[in-house]
């Protein structure tokens, strides 16, 4: 009988609450406790999954063998250094830090505990976005488009941080080159910070993406296009569909092949649903995170070129 995994999530806002009730209904896995600085919120979720509820972010050191951290960004180090240290294993909510250094911190922290560090970029367990990622070898140009209505959350940071930062991670992904130059402006619309932004992203084996995202949009639209030597694959990451353009066989005397187009329809699963068991999987096999802390910190690193570059 395999031995239950002791679980807590620190930070039950929006996200944190998901986090602790995809824990609940995992099979061997036990929700010791959620935390959180509000009192009320704490027990109220606690009470809902018959688990305990805390206040303090570093009550369950000693008491559960891994913990989401579903914090403001301002306090990731904060809060998941002290369980690292303490040799659990933390799935951090993105972005790792608020700057390299800091994650760096984290990420030194996970080493010397010798624990799993995972990093929440959630679009890398989107269903089309992993069949696509098996299809796409050497991308020449890559364009994507991430733009939503406006919302109240997360205002206390700009769009690059808050949204981009996933295409920016998936363009990583996909890209397997040193990044040599970035272009980026941005521009504030509703809130103090950049609320839309566009980057250009041009890496040493010449591939060249495109990123754009919005927070202020009348509609939601996130789609991916990938241009390779000989094909063409885009993703629409709503309803998970690949469309797929490539060349025939020229007919004899035809100078030119055909186009054949295909479309393929990915079956969808919820990625946080599925993220959250590679990060079970990950602890209990002893292996590596699809995105760990070095993945985490070469996003945020691009983040920061992005946001620098929109200031000058």
């Amino acid at each position: 009988m395999v031995k239950p995994l002791r679980i807590g999530v620190i930070g039950v806002g929006y996200l944190g609450r998901i986090h602790a009730r995809i824990y609940a209904r995992m099979p061997e896995i036990e929700l010791v406790a959620v935390v959180d600085t509000d009192t009320t919120v704490a027990h109220t979720i606690a009470d809902e999954l018959g688990c305990e509820a805390a206040t303090e972010p570093s009550a369950l050191i000693g008491r559960v063998d891994a913990v989401s951290v579903v914090v403001p960004t301002s306090l990731h180090e904060m809060v998941a250094r002290p369980y690292l240290d303490a040799g659990i294993h933390v799935m951090l909510e993105k972005p790792i830090a608020v700057s390299v250094e800091q994650g760096r911190r984290i990420i030194d922290s996970a080493t010397h505990g010798g624990v799993i560090l995972q990093i929440g970029h959630l679009e890398r367990f989107n269903s089309g976005f992993r069949v696509l990622a098996e299809r796409v070898h050497s991308p020449r140009f890559i364009e994507v488009h991430r733009l939503g209505a406006f919302v109240e959350r997360a205002t206390d940071v700009d769009v690059v941080t808050d949204l981009m930062i996933h295409d920016i991670d998936i363009v990583l992904h996909l890209v397997h080159s040193q990044l040599r130059s970035v272009a980026a402006v941005g521009t504030a619309v509703i809130t103090e910070q950049v609320d839309i932004a566009n980057a250009r992203l041009e890496f040493c084996n010449g591939a060249v993406a495109n990123i754009t995202a919005s927070r202020v949009s009348d509609k939601r639209f996130r789609r991916i296009r990938v241009f390779s030597d000989g094909c063409y694959h885009a993703l629409d990451f709503t309803n998970q569909q690949i469309d797929i353009v490539k060349p025939g066989i020229a007919e004899e005397g035809v100078r030119f092949p055909p186009m054949l187009h295909e479309s393929l329809q990915v079956e969808a699963a919820k990625p946080l649903d599925v993220e959250l068991e590679h990060f079970i999987q990950t602890i209990r096999s002893g292996g590596q995170p699809t995105v760990g802390g070095e993945e985490g910190l070469a996003a945020l690193a691009v983040v920061e070129r992005v946001i620098q570059e929109m200031k000058t």
